[in-house]
């Protein structure tokens, strides 16, 4: 017998062994390594959101084979296939669409190994989804995701906070209302909570000391009401906290300046009036900070803004703020945005310092009481283009440029300097005449005006020289 031959022999004998084990009744009909009551439990899952008439046919050998279902990922236990990452709805462009008319069959919570479970765009009719059932996935589940489903009513079942392992939990732009359940408190695993883009309502829950894995917390667009949490300074490695868009009320609690690691703070759009100065401002960390459209209190405004030497984003407009623009945000070397538009803001504008700074690349001052020159170079309006805004302040105006570059534009709403001297000068004019008028109307009055432009022709010095001369008649 030939090496060839000796070799042929052994490798029959070898999948001859191999056919002999995998006879376990257990394995699907056609040898594939997955269990039959996995597939039967995909299946109905599947055609429970797609339809009846789907029945994975062109499949081969099955849904972790070959030809897998696109949102199917599987791994392997006692060398048999299980399901562990379940995405229904329209992710991809050859993912599984879901009906018009679906539901949620019993068999999604047989998948034993399930570890993640997402629901993009597929409830678009009303439904409720019951509470029970979800407790059984609560040893493997680690990820689950509702995204832009509208149909999706009701309160978030009680039953989530049963899913003890789960890491991320994402409720976003869905149409869950009411309470949010007190038993989310015992998640504890969680590193990202997002139920933004609800209708929730009520206070949130008092019980953060227990997210101490927590990076990512986002309570944005819904209903809140209330005062924050005391402790919410508790969770001690958050990174990112986004309370935006909710009716939120009171001071901003003491514990939030204990988030040493806090690099995103967004609660624009409540009613939160004060806490800034003894509070956010230890936070070091902070890169993007987004306190708009809140009554804070003035003084707290007017801070120590230099000692935030990390913040890349700011936006204080829609507060109210009074006063001088602070000077020590001219000390933020790492700025790239400044919003402070739509205050009662006075005196004149820091054009210099401003400028200095390095990476500024949005400014926006429009809607305040402003007054003075602005004293930007070419070289800043062409870096800014539209994204400086300084329109809408009666008294301010643009010191005049001579540029012949293309991509210089001008500030909009802004008169030229020396339009407003003009303008005052006229005015004064006018208001002197008025008064001459009313002088004695027996006397015969003339007068002489002399305006003088200086040598550059473009700012007016306006001269009044009256001169007298009564006549007695």
């Amino acid at each position: 017998m030939s090496w060839i031959q000796s070799v042929l022999f052994l490798f029959l004998v070898f999948r001859w062994c191999i056919a002999g084990e995998s006879s376990s009744p257990e394995v699907t009909d056609d040898g594939a390594p997955m269990e039959i009551s996995e597939r039967e439990a995909l299946y109905s899952t599947i055609q429970g959101f797609v339809g009846d008439s789907w029945n994975g046919s062109d499949l081969y050998p099955d849904p972790c084979g070959w030809t897998p279902i696109q949102g199917v990922s599987c791994d392997l236990y006692d060398d048999l296939w299980y399901v562990t990452e379940l995405t229904l709805g329209l992710v991809h462009e050859n993912s599984l669409a879901c009906a018009a008319s679906l539901e949620i069959k019993p068999q999604l919570f047989k998948l034993k190994h399930l570890k993640s479970l997402s629901f993009v765009k597929c409830f678009t009719s009303s439904l409720t989804i019951s509470k029970e059932d979800w407790i059984s996935l609560g040893s493997n589940l680690e990820s689950l995701e509702f995204r832009s489903n509208p149909g999706l009513i009701g309160e978030l079942p009680e039953t989530f906070g049963s899913l003890t392992n789960l890491k991320s939990l994402v409720v976003l732009e869905n149409g869950f209302n009411g309470k949010l359940p007190t038993r989310l408190c015992n998640l504890s695993s969680l590193k990202r909570l997002v139920l933004a883009g609800n209708l929730f309502t009520g206070t949130i829950p008092d019980c953060f000391n227990g997210f101490k894995n927590l990076l990512i917390l986002d309570l944005s667009r819904n209903s809140f009401s209330g005062t924050l949490p005391s402790t919410i300074g508790e969770m001690v490695s958050l990174l990112k906290l986004d309370l935006s868009n909710n009716q939120l009320e009171g001071k901003l609690p003491q514990g939030i300046g204990f988030l040493k690691n806090l690099t995103l703070l967004d609660v624009r759009n409540n009613r939160i009036s004060g806490g800034f100065s003894q509070n956010v401002e230890k936070i070091r960390s902070l890169t993007d900070l987004v306190l708009s459209g809140n009554p804070m209190d003035i003084d707290d405004m007017m801070g120590k803004w230099e000692n935030m030497g990390s913040l890349v984003v700011l936006d204080l407009s829609k507060m109210g703020l009074r006063g001088d623009i602070p000077y020590g945000l001219t000390k933020l070397k790492r700025l790239r945005f400044l919003g402070l538009n739509d205050n009662e803001l006075t005196g004149t504008v820091p054009s210099k310092e401003l400028e200095t700074l390095p990476y500024l690349g949005a400014l926006y001052i429009h809607g305040n009481n402003l007054t003075g020159e602005l004293r930007f170079s070419t070289k800043f309006y062409e870096k800014m283009g539209t994204r400086f805004k300084a329109s809408k302040n009666p008294n301010l105006c643009q010191y005049d440029i001579v540029s012949e570059s293309r991509s210089y534009v001008p500030p909009l709403g802004l008169k030229p300097c020396s339009k407003m001297k003009k303008t005052e000068g006229d005015l004064v004019i006018l208001q002197t005449l008025r008064n001459l008028k009313k002088e004695d109307s027996s006397s015969s009055m003339s007068l002489m005006i002399t305006r003088r432009v200086l040598s550059n022709g473009l700012t007016w010095d306006l001269l009044l020289e009256l001169s007298l001369i009564v006549l007695l008649i």
